[in-house]
């Protein structure tokens, strides 16, 4: 993985044009995170909108799009408290009028589910090797509120360690599958909890210096892989095997793998004079 992010970052429009790399994968980025979200827009009219609050599809795309414009500003704050940035990003996503925004789950309150849209796997994506004869897993439901928080508090703890240099072993990948996986299965807050927990992915792959410009975009093969592949990859995370919990770290690789194909034929673009 490491070897393939080094090549485009080794690319020639890298030496000049960076930030429009970036800008162009945050963008790219927040289109597939809402599209795995429910509102699933053509790039170019998520690129020509200004108003996003017209209905549910909109907002989605709007959400999506200020939680990934952000997301690369809060790094500094993530590594001291990953809890203060996961609230922030959830202000963003639902708006300060809100009584909810910015804080976990209550008892008795539930999140809204994560795959409300089936997105079938991208023609150009080689096929995921399951069984698809195989039912699609059905998750369970999102956990109390008193064991988010206690899991939430843990994850914190472990992230901030890891930035003080404890388990510097972990590969970065791991570290951010790991995230990743961890807030969908919690799904602390009541809503938007697809879109936060893979701008939390993007964020702990710029911190732990895997993709430090933030133009991988993962979200991008996500949404390429489908729905059915993202469930069955975060059952085996549920799961708690190391079978589940590889298989869930392979997906999470795919999807970035895909990511780094997607700025690359962006930087390919560029370099023609296309863009």
């Amino acid at each position: 993985m490491r070897k393939a992010v080094d090549r485009l970052y080794g690319h020639r429009v890298m030496r000049r044009r960076a930030a429009e790399v970036t800008s162009e994968s945050a963008l790219r980025g927040a289109r597939a995170s809402a599209a795995l979200a429910g509102a699933d827009w053509p790039l170019e009219e998520v690129r020509r909108r200004s108003d996003f609050g017209a209905d549910a599809e909109a907002r989605t795309i709007g959400a999506a799009l200020r939680v990934a414009a952000e997301a690369g500003q809060l790094l500094s704050v993530w590594r001291h408290s990953p809890l203060q940035v996961l609230a922030r990003l959830h202000l963003l996503a639902v708006g300060d009028a809100d009584p909810a925004a910015g804080r976990p789950r209550r008892a008795g309150e539930d999140a809204e589910e994560l795959f409300p849209l089936d997105l079938p796997a991208a023609e150009t994506v080689e096929s995921v090797e399951v069984d698809p004869a195989a039912p699609v897993p059905v998750l369970p439901p999102a956990p109390g509120a008193d064991e988010v928080a206690a899991r939430l508090d843990q994850l914190s703890r472990l992230l901030v360690a890891r930035a003080e240099g404890q388990g510097v072993g972990t590969p970065a990948l791991v570290v951010a599958a790991v995230v990743h996986g961890e807030l969908l299965a919690l799904r602390p807050f009541g809503s938007h909890n697809g879109v936060i927990a893979r701008a939390a992915q993007r964020i702990v792959l710029i911190a732990e210096g895997l993709d430090p410009k933030s133009i991988c975009p993962a979200e991008v093969g996500l949404a390429e892989l489908g729905t059915d592949a993202y469930r069955r990859a975060l059952a085996g995370y549920l799961a708690g095997t190391p079978e589940g919990m590889a298989a869930w770290i392979g997906h999470c690789g795919s999807a970035l793998r895909l990511g780094v194909r997607e700025s690359t034929a962006v930087c390919e673009a560029m370099q023609r004079g296309m863009v």
